[in-house]
This record gives structure tokens, sequence and C-alpha cells, in this order.
């Protein structure tokens, strides 16, 4: 089921611009930002170790891979969150990945820096990214998986409407933890809120 203006999330990388945050593309001076966010155990105490920095020197050679990631490899969007007011600061990331264009489908996550919890960020970053992805590129489905533990997490997926799918058990490997249950919620174009704007 494919929108009028559908087109390849990897035709062009996101640059979504609300009225409350920038979702942008990631360069060699958000180091230092993203360093301090990507090494900070308490963002990683829900997600997989997975771009987790111990060291500084890691991530700035990282950086460079992300565009090759999504512009070669097609397989994983990794954009910076910033501010209206500070737009070359990130204070976050949004990622889209998985994206199965058979089933119209994608998964979305988010890391939000430790100082700005608390600000509805997270909840505005789903929110901005639904919307680029139903509307940019005529996504049918979008899904997101977490922790059962991680209520705060649930919160923002229920905000912007997704519905709890079900538990999904034993169904990854993390490191440090195992094998995890996870919850999969989901949005479908069909159930959008008319209400967004």
């Amino acid at each position: 089921m494919e929108g009028d203006n559908s087109r390849d999330l990897y035709e062009i990388f996101p640059h979504i611009v609300t009225e409350d945050i920038i979702i942008r593309r990631i360069v060699d001076q958000d180091a230092d930002a993203l360093f301090e966010i990507l090494s900070n155990d308490n963002v990683f105490r829900y997600l997989p170790d997975f771009l987790h920095i111990r060291e500084k020197k890691e991530l700035e050679e990282m950086i460079g891979q992300f565009g090759g990631r999504f512009f070669e490899e097609r397989r994983w969007v990794l954009a910076g969150i910033c501010l209206p007011d500070k737009p070359g600061h990130v204070i976050g990331t949004a990622e889209m990945f998985d994206y199965d264009a058979r089933v119209n489908a994608v998964e979305i996550g988010y890391r939000i820096h430790e100082g700005f919890w608390g600000r509805g960020i997270a909840t505005k970053t789903v929110g901005a990214m639904v919307r680029y992805l139903f509307d940019e590129i005529g996504i049918n489905r979008i899904q997101a998986t977490v922790l059962p533990e991680n209520e705060r997490s649930k919160h923002v997926l229920l905000n912007n409407g997704f519905q709890r799918e079900g538990l999904l058990r034993q169904v990854s490997y993390w490191k440090g933890r195992g094998l995890v249950d996870l919850e999969m919620y989901s949005l479908l174009r069909e159930e959008r809120r008319i209400t967004w704007s």
C-alpha cells in the first residue's frame, strides 16, 4: 500500500525540521556532543550495547561510516537530534533501520542525552520520524521494540499512537544481558492521528 509520493528510504538522507526539533545528518563536528551521549551508561540502560562507545577515538572513526551505511549499504539511518535554537549541537540520535521495501515497513529507535530527559524530546522525535516516514517516504508500517521494563519508551510510543502487538520471548541476544524479551509496538499509516500538525 504505497502512496503517490512514495520513495525509497535511502534516496535522500533525512533532514527533518519541526517547530520543536531538527533531525539531521551527523558530521565530524558532532563528535564531542555525540560522545557524551554514546558513552553514558544510563542512556544504554534499556538499549543494546551496539553503539555504546568507550573511547572518543573509536567514535571519531565511526562517524565517517554512518553515511556509508546509508548511501552504500542502504540499511541504516543514524541521524542527530538538535533543538531549533542550537542546530549545531546534537542532543540525541534518531534511527531508522531494517527497512523492507516489499513489506513497506521500517523500524525506528532513538537515544537522548541524559541532561534532556523528561522534556518530551523523545516523543517529539518519534512524532517527527513518523510524519516523515508516512508523508515523505510513503511507509505503511513503522515498528519499534522495547525491553518490557522500559516504561518511558513504551509511553513515548503510545503517546504517538503506536499499539502494543505483544511480547517476543527470548528474541534477541544483547551483550551483557544474554537473551532478552522484547515488546513489539507498531503504527500503520491508516491509523495515524488526524490531529497531528
